[in-house]
């Protein structure tokens, strides 16, 4: 299932963002993209999703940016800029053709601004507590999803049980005209009809063409997605193996044909399954 989710905050002198977001995939892959000074709070964003996902290709991303407005009001650390313009006198009495610092430059330079920070304490808990808020959205997001793929499921389950009860009433009318052309074949041959015989042919056909095992099967398997829909939470897989079963009880329903009609609806059957099946494997 898909899903995105994400949350930036200001937090004075770093700015931080976290994002989440999945895309489909049969099993699950959860991956953490996290700057290296946050790497130790793998295991504690893991927690919130933990439990709560159990499908998809899932990227949590996380960006850490320093605020260059408030790094700029720093003070200045006269100690450091001291230190700074020895090294450049010690540079021009060896080179005396060396170009000087500018004033930019000298700014620039790591430790002449005292940068505000913050605490790695202060950092890990408005991390987590971000990581919590993000894992509900994120959740949302493919709880919606998940209605809307559970109303198409429902669909196509109505479709399979209209087909079903299509065939059902066409078996006894098939039989009834294999026996009318039968006794039309051995009337045009000139060969009278054996009671015995044709009843022996007629019970022959019966077996052949006869479907109400597959048709049971198939709508008690179509009661159970509906129950597993109903019933809610994580049920992905088990569908996956309603979706199996299902299309082998219409792959025997078309091998078992012998009318165009019949084929027809085998053929639709099959479509709505693989519908299902393909969304199914999305579906957490």
């Amino acid at each position: 299932m898909t899903g995105f989710a994400s949350l930036a905050r200001d937090l004075g002198p770093l700015h931080l963002n976290l994002e989440l977001r999945a895309v489909n995939h049969r099993y699950l892959d959860l991956q953490f993209r996290l700057p290296e000074e946050l790497r130790h709070l793998e295991s504690a964003l893991r927690e919130p999703l933990a439990g709560r996902v159990h499908r998809g290709k899932v990227e949590c991303r996380v960006q850490l940016q320093r605020n260059e407005a408030v790094a700029v009001a720093g003070s200045v650390e006269i100690a450091a800029l001291e230190r700074l313009l020895a090294a450049q006198s010690a540079v021009l009495q060896r080179l005396p053709d060396a170009r000087t610092l500018s004033v930019h430059e000298a700014l620039r330079w790591p430790g002449v601004i005292a940068e505000p920070s913050l605490a790695p304490e202060a950092l890990a808990s408005e991390l987590a507590g971000m990581m919590h808020v993000v894992a509900s959205d994120f959740l949302a997001t493919r709880a919606r999803e998940g209605e809307r793929l559970k109303a198409m499921l429902l669909e196509r389950c109505a479709r399979i049980g209209e087909l079903c009860a299509h065939v059902a009433p066409k078996i006894p009318l098939l039989q009834k005209a294999y026996e009318v052309k039968l006794s039309e074949r051995l009337r045009e041959a000139g060969v009278a009809a054996d009671p015995e015989r044709m009843a022996q042919e007629l019970a022959l056909f019966a077996s052949k063409i006869d479907v109400a095992e597959e048709l049971s099967r198939l709508t008690t398997h179509v009661a159970e997605v509906e129950r597993v829909l109903a019933a809610g939470g994580a049920c992905g897989k088990r569908l996956d193996f309603l979706m199996q079963e299902l299309n082998r009880e219409a792959n025997t329903l078309g091998s078992k044909s012998v009318d165009a009609e019949l084929t027809r609806v085998a053929v639709e059957l099959k479509v709505a399954i693989e519908q299902m099946r393909e969304q199914v494997q999305n579906l957490e």
